[in-house]
């Protein structure tokens, strides 16, 4: 009885120690129905949040997916329904430089180039803020 007590203890010990894996995002489908903001802006947030996880790891060719992804995504994101008002303003703008970023992305993980990987993770997290939903917004999404 009390092995089985100790194994259970270093089991559960041991899965609470494993990190958990992404779930890797499936590419969007290029002639598919246009998604709403707040979801292609989550997607975005979660690729991003990926790519820069991939550079820590020089996971160099998970970085270049990465990067086709949030390039992807950036396209949709300029298609995207629901854009709040504040958004609507910036989206075209914002989403033509978070492709490009994302453009310059690949081409440096593919040199492995930390200087210019760096710079466009930058690029891209700072585009991707711009992106972020209002308070007002939030509030929505909350209640919906």
């Amino acid at each position: 009885m009390i092995r089985l007590l100790l194994s259970a203890t270093f089991l559960l010990v041991l899965g609470c120690a494993i990190p958990a894996e992404r779930v890797p995002l499936r590419p969007l489908p290029e002639n598919g129905q246009v998604l709403p903001y707040a979801e292609l802006l989550t997607r975005v947030r979660a690729q991003t949040s990926a790519a820069n996880e991939a550079f820590y790891l020089d996971h160099w060719n998970d970085l270049e997916d990465m990067a086709k992804g949030i390039e992807q995504t950036s396209r949709f994101l300029s298609k995207a329904e629901e854009v709040p008002e504040k958004n609507r303003k910036i989206l075209q703008e914002v989403t033509t430089d978070l492709g490009k970023s994302a453009q310059k992305l690949r081409d440096a993980a593919a040199a492995h180039d930390v200087k210019r990987t760096t710079e466009a993770l930058q690029q891209i997290n700072a585009k991707v803020r711009d992106l972020r939903l209002t308070d007002e917004s939030n509030n929505l999404l909350k209640k919906g």
